[in-house]
């Protein structure tokens, strides 16, 4: 098949810093991602899935003097948390991570900084800012309380009064309206998108794209600059062209671009306004597409915080239910688009009924019927065939609703406990013995479409289950051991 015939997705996560472990929010953005990804495989598209680690600016920086590490050692050290993170998270074997102090990457920020500056949307000046370091922007006195962040509370406003670089992100108000106006559909959800469009509506000022080397030495040197190194935007955010090649490999680069994206929303305005005007002055097509995460917040609605000891380390979860009751618990019981309450005792009693109660059970059910009452159980087993999903899954699906997708699975896993409840082909054996087994069969078709469901959420279990339906075996030990 010619390479240009073939059915290509680039999906990306952003790049967490590695100021900090992961947590339940990297978590979120991660399975996500790799849900959508694994479900286009699929489809049979060919999958490039990017995530990594963004390892320069002050934050980090900052760590790792307060940790008295070597920087280099340090961001070594936390590269290696994540990528280890994104196994225990069950991801794509197939998956990209890029960090951003790999050599190619710091030569195409490079790159990507001369462009803009030849398209003139590259100048410098002083200035002097109130800067929050959480949100790497900007901040008026209109967005502060009581003098700080509402996202970064415990971070302190930061004064530059500095000569730095800036992007001409002023020239591009009306580019992007119209770019929005022609892609209606470029940030999911519909509200998210409505914001970002009223931001750009109300005018764009100009952003610090530097900083002097003196104060903040770990970064990507400016070209024909050693006095200052690049801030977050053109770093950071040049990873989603750098990991496809750009501008050495122009051929793997047009085999993918443009990208889709996954972001929470405090990077709503980074991902979907800044980094577009970027891509413009560079000219290269702006993203596909940009899915907006809410955020994962501690009972009550409160965020979740160190200081209020009510963090929940998404690995102690892990170890004790597995990386499967986590992915589920992520796509069924979190909102798709807006914040939601996580806390040890809502995964316990969504685990006990949803997988203990719930898929584990009626697993168990049928093929102990099918073990003993079937020798073949003649089903489809089509890899690539997806005629037998749902319309409304693939529907959920093309929307990136993938709470909306776990909902639609636990209905037919439901469906086929009523069918049981209904048919009772364990009692009908006893008289109508090739009826009953008709309906055995069916039982077994429909768990096995369920298990081919289940692969994007679940892929472990998923291919547990097919596995058991293909040797006509029930589990020896329940795949989801009850938790009291």
């Amino acid at each position: 098949m010619p390479e240009k015939d073939k059915k290509n997705f680039y999906l990306t996560t952003t790049l967490p810093y590695v100021n900090a472990s992961p947590h339940l929010g990297h978590a979120l953005e991660f399975v996500r991602a790799d849900i959508i990804a694994r479900y286009k495989k699929l489809l049979g598209f060919d999958v490039f899935f990017n995530t990594g680690t963004d390892e320069h600016g002050l934050k980090v920086y900052k760590k790792a003097l307060e940790e008295k590490k070597d920087l280099e050692e340090y961001t070594d050290e936390y590269a290696v948390k994540f990528k280890d993170f994104t196994k225990k998270l069950g991801m794509s074997p197939d998956l990209n991570f890029i960090r951003t102090t790999d050599p190619h990457h710091i030569k195409s920020a490079q790159e990507f900084w001369k462009v803009c500056e030849e398209s003139g949307d590259i100048y410098k000046k002083n200035y002097k800012i109130k800067y929050c370091i959480g949100c790497e922007l900007e901040k008026t006195d209109s967005e502060l309380v009581d003098g700080k962040c509402p996202l970064h509370l415990n971070l302190e406003i930061e004064i530059i009064d500095e000569e730095n670089y800036f992007f001409r992100f002023s020239k591009y108000q009306k580019p992007l309206l119209e770019f929005y106006e022609k892609n209606p559909k470029f940030v999911i959800p519909d509200f998210r998108f409505n914001e970002i469009k009223k931001f750009v509506e109300r005018g764009l000022e100009d952003f610090s794209i530097s900083r002097l080397k003196e104060k903040m030495p770990w970064g990507v040197v400016v070209p024909n600059d050693p006095d200052h190194v690049m801030y977050v935007w053109f770093d950071a955010l040049v990873n989603y062209i750098s990991a496809i090649g750009w501008p050495e490999d122009m051929e793997k680069f047009e085999k993918w671009w443009p990208v889709t994206q996954y972001a929470g929303k405090d990077n709503l305005r980074q991902q979907s306004a800044m980094w577009q005007a970027m891509l413009m002055s560079a000219g290269i097509e702006p993203s596909k597409q940009i899915i907006i995460n809410g955020f994962i917040l501690g009972e009550g609605g409160v965020k979740m915080s160190k200081s209020l000891g009510n963090t929940i380390d998404p690995l102690q979860i892990i170890d004790e239910y597995g990386t499967d009751a986590l992915r589920f618990y992520l796509a069924r019981h979190v909102h798709s688009f807006e914040d939601s309450e996580f806390s040890v005792e809502k995964f316990k009693t969504a685990y006990n009924a949803d997988l203990a109660n719930g898929l584990g059970n009626l697993v168990s059910r049928i093929l102990k019927m099918s073990e003993t009452h079937l020798h073949d159980t003649n089903i489809r087993m089509e890899s690539n065939d997806t005629n037998e999903f749902p319309e409304e899954y693939k529907k959920a699906f093309d929307e990136f609703n993938i709470q909306k997708v776990g909902d639609i699975v636990w209905r037919k896993i439901g469906e086929l406990d009523s069918k049981i409840q209904e048919t009772e082909p364990f009692k009908l054996v006893k008289t109508d013995s090739e009826k009953a087994k008709e309906i055995i069969k069916e039982l077994i078709q429909d768990l096995y479409t369920i298990a081919r469901m289940l692969n994007p959420i679940m892929s472990e279990i998923s291919d547990k289950i097919k596995k058991s339906v293909k040797e006509n075996k029930m589990p020896e030990k329940p795949l989801f051991p009850r938790k009291d």
